[in-house]
């Protein structure tokens, strides 16, 4: 008995256009709050990369998270901007009252969450993929359940900005 149905290798790189396509919806999102500032509940949260090429952070931070790292932006930031030609965002945040400008290449981003509308993008490429001598990556963006699993309840954070784990928002592996 043969299987017909064998997983055929597509010639088009639909899994670097699917994640290119889902990146443009996280860094317009970004691009809107920089221009206008979040509407109404939404705020993000951004995992990215702090190990790769590009990235400046305080060192303080690149000590404490030297593979990855997660922002909120919500309501202690100030100059976000996507830099489309440079090809990175920078906002000001924070840490510990200590004011500091990060720098993130668009390719270090390895997740984007709006909790207030559980939109959430994941690009596999920026967490697994080695980077190749171009500066890119290759795999799939995914897009992240739409609720995710459940957390315990935050209040309000009222003093500086504070960072946090997306554990809670990662998928977990299926159980046999």
């Amino acid at each position: 008995m043969t299987d017909d149905t064998k997983q055929v290798e597509s010639l088009l790189p639909y899994d670097r256009w699917t994640e290119e396509a889902m990146r443009e919806v996280a860094l317009r999102a970004l691009e809107h709050a920089g221009e206008h500032g979040l509407p109404g509940e939404h705020h993000f949260y951004v995992t990215f990369r702090t190990d790769r090429p590009g990235v400046a952070i305080p060192n303080h931070l690149k000590v404490r998270y030297p593979e990855e790292m997660t922002i909120v932006l919500q309501h202690q930031f100030w100059d976000l901007k996507v830099n489309r030609e440079k090809d990175f965002i920078t906002a000001g945040l924070s840490f510990g009252g200590v004011p500091a400008t990060l720098v993130i290449p668009i390719s270090a981003i390895t997740a984007f969450w709006d909790p207030y509308v559980r939109v959430g993008l994941r690009f596999p490429s920026a967490e697994t993929e080695p980077m190749a001598a171009n500066g890119e990556a290759e795999s799939a963006a995914t897009l992240l359940p739409a609720t995710p699993e459940p957390e315990a309840e935050r209040p309000e954070p009222e003093g500086p900005a504070q960072v946090v784990s997306l554990d809670a928002f990662r998928r977990r592996p299926a159980r046999d």
